[in-house]
C-alpha cells in the first residue's frame, strides 16, 4: 500500500536517512523500530509532507503522495497539543475545523478510544494515557485508512502503555493500516506483524516479524553438573551455538522442530540430571541488539 523509494534526508552534514526503501502492506501494523536518532520521525515527517527529502519519494498505491493521498492518513507526530481548559469534545471540534473534515465523527472516535464518558471533562484533568488516546481520536477524524503514530507510548506508565497497545490492536482489527514508530522493542513485538529496523538513517532489515526473528529453536537448560553438561551439549546433534550464562546454558539449534524429551534423555544417558529445561521464545529484542550491535 505504502512504499518508501530510496529516501534520503540531510540536516547539514548529518545524514538522517540514507536511501531507505521498503513497502508497507495494506492492513498491517508496521513497526518502524530504531534507537533515538535513527531517522524514524524524519521518515514519518516526509510521509506526511511535513518534511521534504533530499532525494527519493513516498507513494501510496503506486501514486506519489499528494493532498488527495494525505486525506487518507491520520497522524500523531508529536506530543498531544490541545487546549487544557477545553473538553475533549471541544478540542476535537477545533481539530475537525482545522482539518476541514470529521465534525460528524467526534462522538464515534471518542467511543473508539474509550473517552466518550469523559467527553465534557477538561483536557487538563486527563492522565497521560488519556491524552494520548485523545490525540489518536483526533487522528481518526475523517475515518482515514492509514494511521501514522510516532512514539505513541512515549512517557506513559505501564497502564497507559497497555491502553494504547489495546487501542492499536482494536484499530488494526477494524481494518486500519498502522505505521508505528518506536524505540520500545517489547511494544513493537506485541502489536506489530511487520517491522523495519533503522540505525543512524540506514535500513538494517525489513519484513514480517516472523521473518526477522532468528531461525531455529532456542533452548534454556541447567544442571548442578555444569562442566559435564557443557561437554555433553557441544556434542548434541543440530547445535549451532552454545551460550554459557554462568548458571545456565542457551542452546541455539538449526531447526524449530526440537523435542525437549530427546534432550533430557540425551543428558540423562550421559549421567547428567537437568534442573531446568525450557523452550525459549525467540526475541525481537535479541535480534535488534544483534543487528544494531
Amino acid at each position: 500500500m505504502i512504499e518508501f523509494h530510496q529516501l534520503s534526508k540531510c540536516y547539514g552534514r548529518i545524514e538522517a536517512l540514507k536511501q531507505v526503501s521498503f513497502k508497507v502492506p495494506k492492513g498491517t501494523v508496521f513497526g518502524i523500530l530504531g534507537p533515538n536518532g535513527s531517522g524514524k520521525t524524519t521518515m514519518l515527517g516526509i510521509l506526511m509532507d511535513v518534511l521534504k527529502p533530499n532525494s527519493g519519494h513516498c507513494s501510496l498505491d503506486g501514486a506519489p503522495i499528494g493532498p488527495d493521498q494525505r486525506r487518507l492518513m491520520g497522524a500523531l507526530l508529536e506530543t498531544p497539543n490541545f487546549y487544557h481548559y477545553l473538553s475533549a469534545q471541544d478540542n476535537l471540534r477545533i481539530a475537525a475545523e482545522i482539518k476541514q473534515r470529521g465534525k460528524e465523527d467526534i462522538d464515534r472516535v471518542l467511543h473508539q478510544v474509550g473517552l466518550y464518558h469523559r467527553k465534557d471533562t477538561p483536557f487538563s484533568t486527563y492522565s497521560l494515557g488519556m491524552k494520548q488516546r485523545l490525540a489518536i481520536a483526533s487522528a481518526l477524524l475523517g475515518d482515514p485508512d492509514i494511521l501514522v503514530l510516532d512514539e505513541p507510548t512515549n512517557g506513559l506508565d505501564p497502564v497507559g502503555i497497555a491502553e494504547i497497545r489495546d487501542l492499536i490492536k482494536s484499530l488494526s482489527s477494524a481494518g486500519k493500516t498502522i505505521l508505528l514508530a518506536s524505540h520500545l522493542l517489547d511494544e513493537v513485538e506485541r502489536v506489530c506483524d511487520h517491522v523495519a529496523i533503522l540505525k543512524y538513517g540506514s535500513l538494517l532489515a525489513s519484513g514480517a516479524v516472523s521473518s526477522i526473528l532468528p531461525k531455529g529453536a532456542l533452548i534454556e537448560l541447567s544442571s548442578d553438573q555444569h562442566e559435564m553438561l557443557a561437554d555433553a551439549l557441544y556434542r548434541y546433534n543440530g547445535l549451532i551455538k552454545l551460550e554459557n550464562q554462568l548458571d545456565h546454558f542457551l542452546m541455539h539449534m538449526d531447526t524449530d522442530q526440537v523435542n525437549l524429551s530427546d534432550i533430557n534423555r540425551f543428558c540423562f544417558e550421559k549421567g547428567i540430571v537437568l534442573s531446568q529445561l525450557n523452550l525459549c521464545k525467540k526475541s525481537l529484542e535479541k535480534t535488534f541488539l544483534e543487528l544494531t550491535h
